[in-house]
């Protein structure tokens, strides 16, 4: 090959790549928007003042979010059969009257992930199953006038751990001699045909919540069919809807070693919700907020530059100390950060 021949070879390589690389610059610097739509909105799951057993009352919990100052509340159903028989039309409308007086949003409905966790089945006669109970919990949104209902993405129905809910396996803290950490996987198990199924069920889960005025976001934790952010764009990526979304939560994306001001920028077109939380330097605690290593304000930061006006919510596990407390720091290192 003659030296001219290489050079004009090299010069059509370099033209193209160059002009391939400028077309995502062009098209996210049309996509930022120019004036942000407002200021992120604060606000508290319920579940920080209960438990998550079938059947609780989160009215105190209301009233508590209420009297601190939070904008919005996130509640919760715990169980299958309170979608029924605790979830009434009467309880409802007694929360709605609270909430009007607390000034609160419930910025969105969250079915706990056990009550839906059939929507990875492969087995038809499930995967109907947790589809009804997904729409039960929209009608209760509705009602709720939440935006939009959320879930924890389930793990395929194939992986069994030494925990109830899986998601919480992510450590031997104390290994005994020759333990090792392991995840039981079914016989059988075919990841392709699992994540098929489960696209198809998101997006009947999608056309249910939008059947009901509802937008549908979904949250990532540990080896669940979306664990991090990337996880979200393949399935989002399948499904190519505005009403489908992303519930980052920070404290999961960096106990699974991801930074979330960069998982947020993966995700900024479809980011509708944040559930906000410290870590612990190891990354293996959700300790109060003000105890870890959680960088808050480069997460405001970039929710700056991504002109996000959600919610951001925080979501505390139980420690020992003053929950109130922790929940009013919060509050206030949000308002500081936001301005």
């Amino acid at each position: 090959m003659d030296t001219q021949r290489q050079l004009n070879r090299r010069q059509l390589l370099q033209t193209t790549v160059l002009a391939a690389a400028a077309l995502p610059l062009a098209s996210l610097a049309a996509d930022l928007p120019s004036n942000p739509k407002g200021k992120p909105k604060v606000g508290c799951l319920s579940w920080c003042f209960h438990d998550l057993s079938p059947a609780v009352d989160p009215e105190p919990a209301i009233d508590i979010i209420g009297d601190l100052g939070f904008d919005g509340i996130e509640l919760i159903v715990t169980a299958r059969r309170d979608l029924r028989d605790f979830w009434t039309d009467a309880r409802v409308d007694r929360y709605k009257k609270k909430l009007e007086q607390k000034k609160l949003q419930v910025s969105q409905f969250v079915i706990f992930q056990p009550v839906v966790e059939a929507l990875s089945s492969t087995k038809p006669d499930e995967l109907r199953q947790g589809l009804d109970y997904f729409e039960a919990g929209c009608r209760i949104g509705k009602k709720l006038n939440a935006p939009m209902i959320n879930i924890v993405s389930p793990w395929a129905r194939e992986l069994k751990g030494p925990t109830e809910y899986l998601p919480r396996y992510y450590e031997v803290e104390n290994p005994k001699p020759n333990e090792k950490f392991h995840i039981d996987i079914a016989q059988g198990f075919d990841w392709d045909r699992v994540w098929a199924g489960y696209v198809e069920s998101t997006k009947a889960c999608l056309a249910l919540a939008k059947a009901h005025g509802l937008k549908f976001s979904i949250e990532q934790h540990t080896h669940c069919m979306v664990p991090d952010a990337a996880s979200f764009r393949w399935l989002w990526d399948a499904i190519r809807d505005s009403d489908l979304g992303y519930n980052i939560d920070v404290g999961w994306t960096l106990l699974q070693r991801e930074y979330p001001p960069l998982a947020i920028h993966k995700v900024r077109r479809q980011l509708m919700n944040l559930h906000m939380r410290d870590i612990d330097g190891q990354m293996r605690q959700f300790v109060h907020v003000g105890a870890g290593v959680m960088d808050f304000k480069a997460i405001i930061d970039t929710l700056k530059q991504i002109g996000f006006d959600g919610y951001l919510s925080i979501e505390q596990d139980k420690h020992p100390g003053d929950m109130k407390e922790t929940c009013r720091r919060y509050l206030q290192l949000m308002r500081q950060l936001i301005g």
